[in-house]
């Protein structure tokens, strides 16, 4: 068995964050069904996920065992078995270790990945789930009709019936709370619903547009502390007072705007206007927004990116770290919808979006920032075209 030399006096170490995960997969088998069988042959294999690398990879068990002995923190020699060295070098050209000289490019581009994965401060589980969540391709409008599941009815027929209530016992005490009128407040929650039909043909103007900008993601104030380190106040509440999540913006249909992809900067209630996407503007967004033709036409896409590092600067490797920011992107589309509603505008936010579409165009890192949602706003269509959640009628009456 041979070793290639350019490794066989490198010092090696494993990638920071590694989770080793036992797979079953399971495929017809003719010979096993013809023998009496049931057809079905299954295998064991073993999976390692490394998040700077993004993609899964196959060890086998004396690359698994390996694994477990080499640390990731300091540099050591190879081993001096054969066999191992052997193994070793298989490990380095999978990334799963770095050499401290890398011997070529490849290696390189490996050991920078992991550098920037140590300098990030993730959470291990956090990254792991971080990296291996990110679409890349989905049409979730079928998948879901694929399966029958894309209507109410569909989905108790296929899923069978949803979890029951938490129970009460029957001899529980409660207490009836009373009930107050309703304020314009109330009112204004009751015609908050998620917007399926968006008026392409009506632009946005641009008063609108810059006001649901500066409500949803604008500063109302700011807390100097030194040269280098600022906290805002803004209409959200954000762990620890960091405010990581970006806007990142896909205009389509505003008055004084230009359709294309911006970045909003909070500073001076800007735009910062980035490369059209290589498919075109409207093709990108069904990409992006796993072919959802129903938000595709919002008047402005907006992709929530969080600064995962302004996180984790406080929050190092913390276990709720990644949380926090997930909770973030919640308050930030629940200020959009409440928001636009009172302009008498649409809103929407959805998880199903396909990121690595989005990364290049945005050009994020993963590591430091990702895409976390997508979210959008607009005039809302004439008539409903696509079902929307309004059982009171609050939206649909209004509009006549």
């Amino acid at each position: 068995m041979s070793v290639d030399p350019a490794v066989s006096s490198a010092r090696i170490r494993r990638c920071e964050i590694l989770l080793l995960e036992p797979r079953e997969s399971a495929d017809f088998d003719l010979q096993d069904l013809l023998s009496g069988g049931n057809g079905i042959r299954r295998q064991m294999r073993w999976v390692a996920l490394a998040p700077h690398l993004g993609e899964p990879v196959d060890v086998d068990a004396v690359q698994r065992e390996l694994l477990g002995r080499i640390g990731a923190s300091q540099w050591q020699d190879l081993p001096a078995d054969e066999d191992e060295r052997a193994a070793c070098e298989a490990l380095l050209r999978l990334g799963l270790l770095v050499s401290a000289s890398p011997a070529d490019d490849a290696a390189l581009q490996v050991r920078q990945a992991d550098d920037r994965q140590r300098e990030a401060y993730w959470h291990p589980l956090a990254a792991v789930l971080h990296a291996f969540t990110r679409w890349d391709g989905v049409d979730a409008v079928k998948n879901t009709r694929d399966s029958g599941t894309d209507t109410a009815v569909g989905m108790r027929e296929v899923l069978g019936p949803p979890p029951a209530p938490t129970a009460v016992a029957a001899d529980a005490e409660s207490q009836v709370l009373p009930l107050q009128d309703d304020t314009d407040f109330d009112a204004l929650l009751a015609r908050r619903a998620t917007c399926r039909n968006f008026d392409e043909h009506r632009p946005l103007p641009m008063a609108l547009f810059s006001t649901m900008l500066a409500r949803v993601f604008g500063a109302r104030a700011h807390v100097q502390v030194s040269d280098d380190l600022r906290f805002q106040k803004k209409s959200s509440p954000s762990g620890g007072g960091l405010h990581p999540t970006e806007a990142y913006l896909v205009v389509q249909n505003v008055e004084g705007v230009a359709p294309g992809v911006y970045r909003y900067l909070l500073d001076g209630h800007r735009l910062l206007r980035l490369p059209d996407p290589p498919m075109g503007l409207r093709a990108f967004a069904m990409e992006a927004l796993g072919q959802q033709h129903w938000f595709a036409n919002a008047h402005c896409l907006v992709t929530l990116v969080p600064r995962f590092d302004r996180t984790f600067w406080k929050y190092r490797r913390h276990a709720k770290g990644y949380r926090v920011i997930a909770l973030e992107a919640g308050h930030l589309s629940q200020t959009m919808y409440l928001s636009a509603t009172d302009l008498g505008l649409g809103a929407f936010i959805t998880g199903a979006i396909n990121e690595r579409c989005l990364e290049p165009v945005l050009q994020l890192d993963p590591v430091q920032q990702g895409a976390l949602a997508m979210c959008g706003f607009g005039w809302r269509a004439a008539s409903m075209e696509t079902a929307e959640l309004d059982p009171a009628g609050e939206v649909w009456t209004r509009a006549g």
